[in-house]
């Protein structure tokens, strides 16, 4: 379950970087949620992450 969230937070991560450049490339026309919500998602697993660990 450990290594699972860890996968999860790597990929949102990724998924976040990804929505910045989208988002840089469309000028700051396209939506800023394409970045925001993934940065949420890896937060929330990365903490879960840290939880598990202890």
């Amino acid at each position: 379950m450990k290594k699972l969230f860890f996968v999860f937070s790597i990929l949102f991560v990724l998924l976040t970087f990804v929505g910045a450049i989208y988002v840089v490339c469309h000028r700051g026309e396209a939506n800023a949620g394409y970045a925001t919500i993934p940065m949420l998602f890896a937060l929330v697993s990365m903490n879960v992450y840290r939880q598990q660990k202890k």
